[in-house]
């Protein structure tokens, strides 16, 4: 099992006859954007919704129609195509494509591709909601899955005739982070991780409480990287409007002690707990059942601690590999250090909380028994997938 991740440097891209043809000006842009090369190969039927020259202008190369005119020296551009080519992406997919992909059928420039191909082939269905739950498709699409075809989505939403459901064509972005998620090596396949994300409210009472500055983007974009490292991912999150990661299992909670009773609800089925919620040290002792009313008084509150959530899943006798985050203002190596010793742990991350809280990059050190390892600033996707790495490194190895 290979640590980098798969190549994407080149994608032959294929539309056939969707009104969701539109969507791929705005994917090959992205592709292009992410440093792919793509090229387009286009059936009759799709350039009747968007004509190769636009899509020649998005990806700079020629925009392949004709199996009778392919453009190859050898007239094997349904061969050589897909030569040196890390996927081939048909996006939008219609049934139609679907059946002729599911028996063989290769009568024209890109389904011959699709069938002479040595690389993964990826498929974007798009159609209307009833033909994709037809039972001719939904065994065609069976057959496909069974050949080793990946199917992105469909998606739910409102479709071109007018009726919602299932069956609308991923967005490019979606198609884009699918691609990109395959492509991470899969570190933690066979592994169960178990996250925590975001802050916790502890209430006041009933529209006031305390909270803290985190946004969870550090705790959901670890459950992004683990999912797309293989693992199987549940996410316990505080209170947070951010997306859940795809193929990740969410359990939302509000309070300190709802992420604590769900953490245990859900820690004997895990290999791997990462503690990266900011989950607060104290939580009001007795809550009004009633708003309080300002009254010019100054007001007190007593305040109990909570739960360490952390401490207690590393001090079970039977522990998963455990990681903490520390989030500190200052001596941030020396505090997190003293953290780690004292919940006796073997990995932590530690970063300063006003770089971090709330921002979209990060940097942080990591800390662990052979010492103190710096990471430079980056996004935190981009640092999750690393930490993913480094996670998977210093785990033990799993038994056949």
């Amino acid at each position: 099992m290979t640590n980098e991740p798969r190549r994407l440097a080149r994608i032959v891209l294929g539309l056939t006859g969707g009104i969701a043809a539109y969507k791929a000006a705005e994917l090959v842009r992205l592709l292009v954007k992410a440093g792919i090369t793509v090229d387009v190969v286009m059936t009759e039927a799709a350039q009747r919704f968007i004509t190769p020259t636009t899509l020649q202008a998005l990806s700079g190369r020629p925009v392949l129609t004709d199996l009778w005119a392919s453009g190859a020296d050898n007239g094997m551009s349904h061969i050589d195509l897909s030569r040196g080519a890390d996927a081939i992406v048909v996006a939008p997919a219609t049934a139609d494509f679907l059946a002729k992909l599911a028996h063989g059928h290769a009568d024209d420039l890109l389904s011959t591709l699709c069938s002479a191909r040595d690389c993964p082939l990826f498929v974007a269905p798009a159609m209307n909601r009833r033909m994709w739950t037809n039972p001719a498709t939904r065994r065609n699409v069976a057959q496909l899955e069974a050949d080793g075809v990946t199917v992105l989505g469909p998606g739910v939403g409102e479709q071109a005739c007018g009726e919602t459901g299932e069956g609308r064509m991923l967005e490019p972005a979606e198609i884009l982070a699918a691609l990109i998620a395959w492509a991470q090596p899969k570190v933690l396949a066979g592994r169960r991780v178990l996250l925590t994300a975001g802050p916790t409210f502890e209430a006041v009472d009933p529209v006031r409480g305390i909270t803290n500055l985190s946004s969870g983007k550090m705790g959901f974009a670890l459950a992004q990287a683990a999912a797309e490292a293989g693992a199987a991912v549940t996410l316990v999150a505080g209170p947070s409007s951010l997306a859940t990661p795809a193929n990740v299992t969410r359990v939302d909670v509000r309070s300190a002690a709802d992420m604590a009773a769900a953490v245990t609800a859900h820690i004997d089925a895990c290999d791997v707990f990462v503690a990266v919620a900011a989950v607060a040290d104290y939580t009001v002792a007795e809550p009004s059942e009633r708003k309080r009313k300002k009254d010019g008084k100054p007001l007190t509150l007593t305040l109990a601690p909570t739960v360490d959530i952390l401490a207690a899943v590393a001090a079970r006798p039977d522990a998963p590999f455990c990681v903490g985050f520390a989030a500190e203002s200052h001596d941030v190596e020396r505090l997190g250090e003293e953290k780690r010793r004292r919940k006796k742990l073997p990995l932590l991350v530690a970063n300063r909380a006003q770089d971090a809280l709330g921002s979209d990059d990060n940097e942080v050190i990591l800390l662990d028994d052979a010492g103190a390892h710096p990471l430079p600033r980056m996004d935190k996707l981009a640092l999750a997938r690393r930490l993913v790495g480094e996670i998977a490194a210093r785990m033990p190895q799993l038994t056949p």
